[in-house]
């Protein structure tokens, strides 16, 4: 039904540009696998074959990034959750898969401008005392315009590109049918769960198309920011402020840009506007007077903090999501792409990076071992390079160790075994990489295991006091007593269900369906071959037999008949033809 709806006649013109940028690439063989080609042909759309692997001297994390980005936003979006994925791909691609900027041309202000007073509620000059048309910042999905409200408050407007969920909807659904393709045709990558992973992007994408969810994750980050600040006042010292300037509330040293409601919706957000530097421009950051150190460390205690205290992190802190303000405070922005942990996932991270820096092969290789699910290991295997991949550490000053490089090499360790990540853990992973390449950039000194061990610790030490413990216990009670109570229901529908004779056990192969399919052809083409064969003998007999209609001095019926077994043999041989080219490809 997927690949009905994708082959519909609305997806006609976006299904001819995917397949021609993946020709244009070197892809072919996926538009020939998929049937886009006949599809496409056979609606009279031409596919320019001649000029294949016109690109194809690049390599191939080069090709595929450089496809990603003519595909548009979809693609960007799906290159950058790839950029995630350090347990699927080389360092190579994940390298290419970084470079993906999404950014497109800004749309003229006169082609958004009545979307944007549908969703305000009003035209822009009657909310805004002032409104920049000239976009601060343009990308695929959106882009972002400066404002001033009545009261004099500096506020961003992010508008959704007009048109942009139909070409979405279209792509994602391209994306399910190759996804199914990758499960059915490449056994060797089903480890990775290609459909589980198109499904959780094509909720991320969704989530993202609506900004109210965006901002709804801004204000549940910023209100797990509110105890935090005052646990962090006794830390502050007078060497945090800058030269000069007043002490500043510990509640302003992590900044969430504050959210105006009324003006936000799916289409639309209104949000404080964050006056700072870019976190890209360190030279700036020195000039201001800002110190390092400092914002290395709040940067890294910020991130830690949600990640492993809150279990609800800004899964994407790159520099271009960060801001420095005076006082040596950092405001985050864009909460598009965020990551929850269930309190499980929590403790098993907390084990493994504890387990990294104590030199604790088998705490890390039981972890590891959990993620692996079903999936067939070599557990001897796997604990005897995690066990030499530890002792390479063994020794090392916390201060010389970094996290970033531990966790790359380690989900080369992933790689190796086929073991793929859940969802949720690869944010986290590539967010910790993340903290420490740029904990590293404004501090070279800075030690992110040191930063991070006092509260891994303190974390697993809260899982385990009386009243943690108490209340875990109370919930697995609860859930078993419910289950008890349920149990004579759920035996009484069992039993009533076998008395009906309506007992059914349903085991689904995937391939079986494959080769139920190769059957039923080959069923057709036997029972062609028969019909064929008898008309040749009834023919055959009906020109023995004088008299009736004659055309060209024949019988007509026979002619007609010989004529009939021609056309079905040619099919038969075209069928035959077809088949064996499918199943070469």
């Amino acid at each position: 039904m997927l690949w009905q709806a994708l082959i519909a006649a609305r997806d006609f013109g976006r299904l001819h540009e995917i397949a021609s940028v993946l020709i244009r690439y070197g892809f072919g063989d996926i538009v020939r696998r998929m049937g886009m080609a006949n599809v496409l042909e056979r609606a009279g759309r031409v596919l320019l074959w001649k000029h294949a692997d016109e690109l194809a001297h690049l390599e191939p994390p080069a090709r595929v990034r450089r496809a990603l980005e003519e595909l548009g936003p979809t693609f960007v979006k799906l290159g950058q959750v790839f950029a995630t994925r350090v347990d699927l791909f080389e360092p190579e691609w994940i390298a290419e898969f970084g470079k993906l900027q999404d950014s497109a041309p800004p749309v003229p202000y006169a082609d958004i401008q009545q979307q944007l007073a549908e969703d305000l509620g009003a035209p822009p000059e009657e909310i805004f005392a002032a409104f920049d048309p000239e976009p601060l910042a343009a990308a695929s999905i959106a882009q972002v315009h400066h404002a001033r409200l009545a009261d004099g408050s500096e506020v961003v407007v992010k508008v959704r590109r007009p048109g942009i969920r139909p070409v979405i909807e279209a792509d994602l659904r391209w994306l399910m049918r190759l996804a199914e393709l990758v499960e059915a045709e490449y056994p060797e990558l089903r480890n990775f769960h290609p459909l589980e992973i198109v499904r959780q992007f094509e909720q991320s994408l969704r989530r993202e198309l609506d900004f109210a969810t965006e901002c709804r994750n801004a204000e549940r980050i910023a209100n797990n920011f509110a105890a935090y600040a005052d646990q962090d006042a006794a830390s502050t010292s007078a060497t945090d402020q800058m030269p000069g300037s007043a002490a500043l509330p510990a509640a302003t040293i992590i900044v969430i840009p504050r959210v105006y409601w009324q003006w936000t919706g799916e289409r639309v957000c209104v949000q404080e506007f964050i006056d700072g530097i870019p976190g890209r421009n360190l030279a700036a950051a020195d000039h201001a007077g800002l110190n390092r150190k400092i914002l290395a460390r709040r940067g890294a205690h910020a991130v830690l903090k949600m990640i492993v205290e809150d279990g609800f992190f800004h899964a994407d802190p790159h520099p271009g999501n960060v801001f420095y303000l005076p006082g040596n405070r950092i405001a985050f922005i864009d909460f598009g792409m965020v990551g929850s942990l269930t309190e499980e996932r929590r403790v098993q991270m907390i084990r493994m990076m504890l387990g990294l820096v104590q030199h604790e092969a088998e705490r890390v290789a039981d972890v590891m071992l959990d993620w692996s699910g079903d999936v067939s290991v070599d557990e001897k295997g796997l604990i005897q390079e995690i066990q030499a991949f530890v002792d390479q550490y063994h020794g090392v000053p916390l201060k010389q160790l970094s996290f970033g490089a531990m966790l790359t090499d380690l989900t080369g360790i992933l790689r190796k075994h086929r073991i793929a990540l859940p969802a949720d853990l690869a944010l986290l992973i590539k967010a910790f990489i993340t903290l420490d390449g740029m904990g590293r950039e404004l501090d070279p000194d800075f030690d992110t295991a040191g930063e991070a061990i006092p509260l891994l610790e303190q974390s697993l030490r809260a899982l385990y006091t009386p009243a943690a413990l108490i209340k875990r216990g109370w919930r697995s009670a609860g859930e078993m007593l419910a289950l008890i109570a349920d149990l004579p229901h759920d035996l009484s529908r069992l039993l009533r269900t076998a008395r009906r004779g309506r007992l059914e056990i349903h085991i689904d192969v995937t391939h079986l369906k494959r080769v139920g399919n190769q059957l039923d052809g080959a069923a057709n083409r036997l029972v062609i071959g028969i019909v064929v064969a008898a008309i040749i003998i009834g023919s055959s007999i009906v020109m023995t037999v004088s008299g009736g209609p004659t055309l060209l001095g024949l019988p007509t019926f026979g002619l007609l008949g010989f004529l009939g077994a021609a056309a079905g043999g040619v099919w038969l041989l075209l069928s035959i033809w077809k088949s064996n080219r499918a199943d070469r490809e």
